[in-house]
Formats: C-alpha cells, sequence, structure tokens
C-alpha cells in the first residue's frame, strides 16, 4: 500500500457533501490517508447559501468557521482509528477545474465527492459537477449519491469488462474489501449471456485469482435487461452492494454507464457509491 495516500475531499456544507466527508474519513483510515476539505470559493454557491448578504468577510468567516469545525470532527473521530491527517483549504476559482488542478499538483491519490447540494446542476453526464470532475481528473474519483449514508459493508463490487487492468485493479478493490471485512462480488454486466460470455468469465475467473488478496472473489454475470443503468441500479440494489468500482478506460463498463443518453435518469436513479479507477 502506497506511503503518503493523499485524499481531497471537496465540501459545499450540503448533506451530501458531508456523505462525502465520512466516506473519505473512513477510506483514509484504511490508507493511513492525509485529507483536505476543501472548500471552492465561488460567487453563485455564495448568493445561494447567503440569500441577501452582501458582507463578503462575514461570509468567509462562516465558512472558515464550518470548516474548521468539520475537521475537528473527523480529527475526533478517524485519526484515533488510522488517518494521518486532517486539514481543511479555502480557495477561489471555478469548481471543476480548480479541484481537478488541486488534486494533480497536490499529488493526491482519489478524490471523494457528493453528486448533488448547493452545487448540484443537472445538465452534463451525471447531472452535476461530480460527473465533471470524473471526467476531468486524473485521479481517482469516488462519488457519493445524494441519499447514500456511510454503513457497514457487507459487500463491495467490481464491474469487470475482460482487461488486462481488471488484474491490477483488483488489488485495490480487493485492499477496500479486506478493510471493511466485505465480501467482493466480479460482475461482468452482458445484453446477451451466453457460451462465450460464460467461457470469458471462466477465463477471467483463473486469471484475476492470483490477484485476489487472498480473498474469496465470486463470479458474476449480470444480464442487461432494458438499458445498463437500470440492470446496474437493480444488481446494487438487490444484492446491496456497498461501493462499486469501475474502470475509466476507453470502451469498459464506465464508457457504456456514462454515455449521455443515459445520463439524466442515472443522476436521478444512481443510489451506490461509485469509484472510478483512474490510474494505478
Amino acid at each position: 500500500m502506497k506511503s503518503n495516500h493523499k485524499i481531497l475531499c471537496p465540501v459545499d456544507f450540503s448533506d451530501c457533501s458531508l456523505n462525502a466527508i465520512e466516506f473519505a474519513a473512513r477510506i483514509g483510515e484504511l490508507y493511513q490517508s492525509q485529507l483536505t476539505l476543501v472548500h471552492v470559493v465561488n460567487s453563485e454557491d455564495y448568493f445561494k447559501l447567503f440569500p441577501g448578504e452582501t458582507d463578503s468577510k462575514k461570509q468567509e468567516q462562516f465558512i472558515k468557521t464550518k470548516l474548521e469545525n468539520l475537521k475537528v470532527a473527523v480529527v475526533e473521530e478517524s485519526i484515533p482509528k488510522g488517518l494521518a491527517t486532517c486539514d481543511t483549504l479555502i480557495i477561489q476559482g471555478r469548481i471543476v477545474d480548480t479541484v481537478c488542478g488541486i488534486a494533480e499538483d497536490g499529488n493526491y491519490d482519489l478524490i471523494v465527492i457528493g453528486t448533488d447540494g448547493v452545487n448540484g446542476n443537472r445538465s452534463g453526464k451525471m447531472g452535476s459537477r461530480a460527473s465533471q470532475i470524473v471526467d476531468n481528473s486524473e485521479k481517482d474519483v469516488l462519488v457519493i449519491p445524494r441519499a447514500s449514508y456511510f454503513k457497514e459493508m457487507e459487500k463491495i463490487a467490481y464491474a469487470q469488462d475482460y482487461l488486462e487492468e481488471d488484474k491490477i485493479a483488483i488489488q485495490k478493490v480487493g485492499d477496500v474489501a479486506n478493510f471493511f471485512k466485505s465480501t467482493l462480488d466480479v460482475v461482468h454486466f452482458e445484453r446477451k449471456i451466453n457460451e462465450r460470455n460464460r467461457f470469458l468469465n471462466s477465463e477471467m475467473q483463473e486469471e484475476l485469482k492470483p490477484f485476489s488478496r487472498n480473498l474469496e472473489l465470486n463470479f458474476k454475470l449480470f444480464p442487461i435487461e432494458d438499458s445498463l443503468v437500470e440492470s446496474i441500479q437493480d444488481y446494487c440494489e438487490n444484492e446491496k452492494v456497498g461501493i462499486l468500482f469501475t474502470l475509466s478506460f476507453p470502451q469498459t463498463v464506465w464508457d457504456r454507464l456514462f454515455d449521455r443518453s443515459l445520463s439524466k435518469k442515472l443522476a436521478f436513479s444512481l443510489s451506490t457509491p461509485l469509484w472510478v479507477i483512474k490510474s494505478f
């Protein structure tokens, strides 16, 4: 496991960003991470947070105090459990560009972000700035849906697409599953399940086992009924998946999942945290 692991968590004080902080802190306990809570100052968001307020210094002090209070809560809860540090950052700029820039320049390993709230904007792929960060970031992104709250994870799933990179990705997924004492499903979504699919799935089972961190893998083929989004959602809900992992490489599940024609329904229906692996 990498030393000096770093997590960046954008905060806009909405319920969904507070949920994201809890996920970030718990993942940070696993990786003994340095966690940064960042608030990007944006005039549009200030008008929503402070309707009718004109005193910018008062606004800034309010933000600083709230962010510091969140830091104190994280330190008290997660430092004793393994989180290395927690600090805060307030910076002015465009939210998507600024968050991606900080993650890249600061050599962060993971961005944890909620999908809705003050920053909600239902245009574009997932219907929020979170999806734009996924598009633009070179770092892993863990997207926390607005209705998702941290709880014990009995099951974690990895959506595989028969790629060589799956062998590396499954090691990262296995670390998380082991930490949370979760079972791990390796699932492939297919419109038509036939003998060829079953053969490929069987071949991949043998290839992935040596990379599984001694964790038992449950390989599954899941049919796409109406749409890929609905099928993934049905699978996650029926199997009570805590986090769904996928790769962000061309022609993978990620690309089909976030096709623009599917994005609007996904923005409203996705209720399972999604970890997009973008680097190893």
